[in-house]
């Protein structure tokens, strides 16, 4: 029978939390700043860096239940540009799930 991981640590959250961050550092932006595209991105990183920084402060608040969360809503969003082909992911299919 396999083991059940059903338990939020700081090490859980931690790998999440490094991995959102490798996926923020190597995706880039296919479009330029001011177009239509460059600035849906724009919107899009906001919000994956809002969902990262609130994942931070809640891990250092010792509530990784929502930091947890957080970092997901995260990597989710940058997932997104990738899938929308807002950001490029660089063929890393273990970091993002590419179109």
């Amino acid at each position: 029978m396999k083991e059940i991981n059903d338990k939020i640590t700081l090490d859980k959250v931690m790998h999440y939390l490094n991995l959102t961050k490798a996926a923020r550092e190597k995706a880039t932006a296919i479009h330029e700043p001011k177009s239509q595209q460059g600035q849906m991105l724009t919107i899009l990183l906001r919000m994956a860096d809002d969902y990262a920084n609130d994942a931070q402060y809640f891990m250092e608040m010792g509530d990784y239940i929502r930091a947890f969360g957080a970092i997901n809503y995260a990597h989710a969003w940058i997932d997104a540009g990738i899938k929308l082909r807002l950001l490029d992911g660089h063929g890393d299919d273990d970091l993002f799930t590419l179109p």
